[in-house]
C-alpha cells in the first residue's frame, strides 16, 4: 500500500483511534491511582585500595578497584549478602523476595556502588538499603582477605546512608498516562490496519487494478436518492452524478476504436450494483451527443429498463425472438431524442437458452447495423449465466462494480465466468463512489463547477 492508503485507513477509523487512545490513557491513569506506591532509598559505598604509598601505587590501585567494583555490585543479590540482612532485620522472607527488592549499580569510571532498596514503607526501604550496604562491606572483606595479618587489599566504606524518601518512585502518574496513550494509539492503528487487511470490498480503482488489466472507464458518484431519480442525466443534468455519466460516455467512445461494432453488454457481479441505472443514463448521454442509440432490456428475469424509462413493456425482446411481433413494432422511441428502447417483454421460462440462441445472434447483428450504439442491460454474472452467453455473442462487455459493496472475489469470479465462455471484458465502471470522506477519490470533481452554477441559479 502507498502512504495515501494508510492515511485513508486512519481517517476512516478515526473514531476507533480516538476511543482506544482515550481508553489507553484512562487505563494508565486508573493504574496510577490504584497501584500501591513504592519508595526507593539508596545507600552509597565507596571502594578504595589500602596501603598505597606512591602515586604509581595509587593509580594502579584505582584501576584495580574500578575493575572490581562491578563484581562487588553483583554480590548484592547473592545469598552471602542477603541472608545475613534478613536475619539482622528479623524478616521472614526467602532470599528470592529480598533479591527482588534490592539492587546495586556502579556508575561508569567510578569506584562507587549505589545500593538501592524498594518497599511500600519508605522507612523500611531506607533501613534495608543501609543494612545491605553494610553487609556488602563485611562480605567483601571476608572474600578479599587471604592473609589474616595483611588484611584485605580493598576497603569499602558507606559514605552515604540511605535517607527516608519523601516521594514514591512508582507509580508515576504522568508517565503511566503517556504510556497508556501510546499503547492505545498503537492498538488503534493495529486494529485499523487489520480491518483494512481483512476487508475484501472493492473501494477504488487501485483495487480493481489488482484483479484485472481491464481499464476503468469511469466512476459514478453515489446518490442517496438514486432509487427515487434513477435517470439523473435527464432529471438533474447539472449534478455531480450526471457529469460522471458524461465522463463515462467520453471514455466509452474511445474504447475499442479500431472495432467497427459499438455494442456493449452491461452487467455486474451480483444484484444491486447499479448496472441498469448505469445503462439507462449512459444511453441518454450517448443520444445527447448525437448518436443513434438502442437500449435493450436483456435482463429477462428482473427487467428494470421499462420501469426506469417509463415505457410500455407488454412486448419486447422475447416477443421479437419468438416471432410474435416484428422488431419495428417492439422498439420504442424515447421522447424526441435519438434514443430507442427495446424492453425485455414477456419473461420466458428459459432465459439463458433464449439469449444464447442463433435467433439472438442474428438479432445482435441486425441491431448493430441499424444503430450507432447498442447497449444490452444484462443480468448479474454470478447468479445466472445469461450475461455470459449474451456477452459471447455481443463481443464486448462492461462490468459494473459497486464501490464499498462488491467484494474482490466476486469481481474475480465474474471475470472468470466471462473468460470461460470466451467473452472479452472491455472495461469496468465503478458505481456508488463516495464524494466525501476518506474513500472519496475525486470522481465527481468534474461536476463541481456545474453544481455550483445550478445553485447560484436557484
Amino acid at each position: 500500500m502507498e502512504l495515501g492508503d494508510y492515511i485513508r485507513i486512519l481517517r476512516k477509523n478515526w473514531v476507533l483511534l480516538v476511543a482506544l487512545t482515550v481508553l489507553g490513557g484512562g487505563a494508565g491513569l486508573t493504574y496510577a491511582l490504584l497501584a500501591t506506591p513504592t519508595y526507593g532509598a539508596t545507600a552509597t559505598v565507596f571502594v578504595s585500595t589500602s596501603d598505597s604509598e606512591s602515586i604509581g601505587d595509587l593509580a594502579q590501585g584505582n584501576s584495580f578497584t574500578q575493575q572490581r567494583v562491578k563484581t562487588y555490585a553483583d554480590l548484592v543479590k547473592t545469598s552471602a549478602v542477603l541472608q545475613p540482612v534478613i536475619d539482622d532485620l528479623a524478616l521472614h522472607w526467602p532470599v528470592s523476595k529480598a533479591r527482588a527488592q534490592v539492587s546495586a549499580s556502579a556508575p561508569l569510571d567510578t569506584t562507587v556502588i549505589d545500593v538501592t532498596a524498594v518497599d511500600a514503607d519508605p522507612v523500611f526501604a531506607a533501613s534495608l538499603a543501609t543494612a545491605t550496604a553494610n553487609q556488602l562491606i563485611e562480605t567483601v572483606q571476608e572474600i578479599e582477605t587471604t592473609d589474616t595479618e595483611a588484611g584485605s587489599p580493598v576497603r569499602l566504606t558507606v559514605v552515604q546512608e540511605a535517607e527516608v524518601p519523601v516521594h514514591p518512585q512508582s507509580p508515576k502518574k504522568s508517565l503511566n498516562v503517556a504510556l497508556g496513550l501510546v499503547i492505545g494509539i498503537a492498538i488503534g492503528v493495529g486494529v485499523a490496519l487489520l480491518r483494512a487487511a481483512l476487508d475484501t470490498r472493492v473501494r477504488n480503482e487501485r483495487d480493481l487494478e489488482r484483479i484485472t488489466d481491464a481499464p476503468v472507464l469511469g466512476g459514478i458518484a453515489f446518490d442517496p436518492r438514486a432509487r427515487q431519480r434513477p435517470l439523473i442525466v435527464h432529471e438533474d443534468a447539472l449534478s455531480i452524478r450526471a457529469e460522471s455519466f458524461r465522463t463515462l460516455r467520453t471514455n466509452l467512445q474511445f474504447l475499442d476504436a479500431d472495432r467497427a461494432e459499438k455494442r456493449f453488454v452491461l452487467t455486474s457481479s451480483v444484484p444491486s450494483e447499479g448496472k441498469s441505472t448505469t445503462a439507462a443514463n449512459l444511453a441518454i448521454t450517448l443520444a445527447d451527443a448525437g448518436a443513434r442509440v438502442l437500449l435493450v432490456g436483456a435482463d429477462l428475469r428482473r427487467p428494470k429498463i421499462a420501469s426506469y424509462m417509463s415505457i410500455e413493456d407488454a412486448v419486447g425482446l422475447t416477443d421479437v425472438l419468438i416471432g410474435r411481433v416484428d422488431l419495428e413494432h417492439a422498439v420504442q422511441r424515447w421522447g424526441h431524442s435519438d434514443l430507442y428502447l427495446l424492453p425485455a417483454g414477456s419473461i420466458p421460462p428459459n432465459p439463458s437458452e433464449l439469449l444464447g440462441s442463433s435467433l439472438m445472434e442474428r438479432l445482435v447483428d441486425r441491431l448493430d447495423a441499424d444503430y450507432d450504439y447498442v447497449l444490452y442491460d444484462a443480468p448479474p454474472l454470478l447468479p445466472v449465466t445469461d450475461a455470459a452467453v449474451l456477452a459471447r455473442l455481443v463481443g464486448s462487455t462492461v462490468l459494473v462494480v459497486a464501490a464499498g459493496r462488491t467484494h474482490t472475489h466476486q469481481v474475480d469470479n465474474a471475470i472468470a465466468s466471462l473468460e470461460t465462455v470466451g467473452a472479452p471484458l472491455s472495461g469496468m465502471v465503478l458505481t456508488m463512489l463516495a464524494t466525501k470522506g476518506p474513500d472519496a477519490y475525486g470522481y465527481g470533481r468534474y461536476g463541481y463547477r456545474y453544481e455550483n452554477q445550478a445553485e447560484k441559479a436557484r
